[in-house]
């Protein structure tokens, strides 16, 4: 009676059950892979938020596949003018605009090459598409990680349709350099495959603990192969909860324009995006300086937290070029999983083993920057004790 695609294993994780017992049974948990802003009182608040919503348009319904134009010019000025707004779409998660994506490139049993590590968002995805994830590695090499390029160009066969590439990835915070972008646009340019770029890290990478760029620090309007560059609200303006994203295409006309009309079909069969935000998103577009303030404070004041206990010690924290989380490279004594499972149910920490993210065998642990630092610091601590004891 279901389909094949839906069959997932729905067993809960070891991890989680934990996480489950521990909550019911009154104990505190120190969730040190909180990713989500509105938890941990970064979020602008609502007094802020209310008045750009209430606006007398909004009472209308105005359905555009792409969105509002007011709301695609705002996205085109944010990212510099790279794109023209008729080359924007708007849409309510970027997971919606990897689906899209997904349809307009692949037919059923088609290929995607994906980034590993990175975080699992896919893998849903590409099953309700009926289309085969294949991931290349980025590899630690001198103190910095680089896309194995010759393991993506080995990866690639006639199924293949499309590169995603997650910049700052998440959860090694690492950035695709210049030399690397221009080779992944080569590659996909003589194979004929589109490039799918998720940088809703953007403005969290280089200085990402001081003051931001007057624009992000996007790859939109790339010009080499077709290229599709996914932002939203979600992590840069700490709004998930107003459900607006956005994807710039680019590259050689005739593609684009393609690109275009089959998006437009997909969109208009969904109209998913609410109304009222798409009215505010200029003004609320205005506002990232202040209010991504007291999260650039957060994850300055976390990282030197971190950096400063790793020292000395067994732990490593790998250097990060933006994003919210860290990688902790530790002895590799017991599988990730089990580490992750007895630092909570002993220590009421909770953070995520590497095998979340596909990283390579056990001695790697992740964890977000975004709780408060009179909970961060301690439970960075009691981890570190861990480690040393656990030698």
């Amino acid at each position: 009676m279901f389909s094949h695609r839906t069959s997932w294993n729905r067993t809960t994780n070891r991890l989680s059950l934990a996480v489950t017992d521990r909550r019911q049974r009154g104990l505190d948990v120190v969730d040190l892979g909180e990713s989500n802003p509105t938890r941990v009182g970064l979020s602008p608040a609502w007094r802020e938020l209310g008045p750009l919503l209430d606006c007398p348009q909004a009472q209308f319904y105005a359905p555009e596949p792409f969105g509002l134009g007011s709301a695609r010019q705002a996205v085109a000025d944010y990212l510099g003018g790279r794109v023209p707004a008729e080359q924007v779409l708007l849409s309510a998660s970027t997971s919606e605009a990897y689906a899209w994506i997904l349809q307009i490139l692949c037919n059923p049993g088609d290929v995607v090459l994906v980034p590993a590590p990175s975080y699992p968002l896919l893998e849903y995805l590409a099953a309700l598409a009926a289309v085969e994830l294949r991931t290349y590695p980025a590899l630690w090499v001198g103190g910095e990680w680089h896309i194995d390029l010759a393991s993506l160009t080995g990866a690639i066969d006639t199924r293949t349709r499309a590169v995603v590439v997650v910049s700052p990835n998440n959860p090694t915070g690492s950035v695709a350099s210049p030399s690397e972008i221009e080779a992944l646009q080569a590659i996909c340019a003589e194979r004929g495959l589109a490039l799918a770029i998720d940088e809703v890290f953007a403005e969290w990478t280089g200085a990402q603990y001081g003051d931001p760029p007057a624009t992000p620090a996007t790859l939109a309007g790339l010009q080499g192969c077709l290229t599709l560059v996914m932002s939203g609200l979600s992590k840069v303006l700490l709004l998930p909860q107003l459900k607006l994203a956005w994807t710039a295409v680019s590259g050689p006309p005739a593609l684009v324009d393609e690109a275009l009309h089959r998006l437009e079909i997909v969109a208009d069969t969904s109209l998913s995006l609410a109304t009222p935000v798409q009215w505010a998103l200029p003004q609320l577009l205005g506002r990232r300086t202040a209010w991504q303030a007291p999260l650039r404070r957060r994850l300055r004041e976390n990282r030197a937290i971190l950096d400063n206990l790793c020292s000395d010690t067994v732990v490593t924290a790998l250097p990060a070029q933006g994003g919210w989380s860290a990688v902790l490279r530790v002895p590799a004594t017991e599988a990730d999983d089990e580490r992750a499972l007895r630092l909570l149910q002993q220590r009421g920490i909770l953070l995520q083993p590497g095998y979340f993210f596909d990283f390579p065998g056990d001695g790697w642990l992740v964890l977000g920057l975004l709780q408060p630092p009179e909970r961060f610091e301690p439970a960075v601590a009691a981890l570190l004790g861990d480690a040393h004891t656990s030698l």
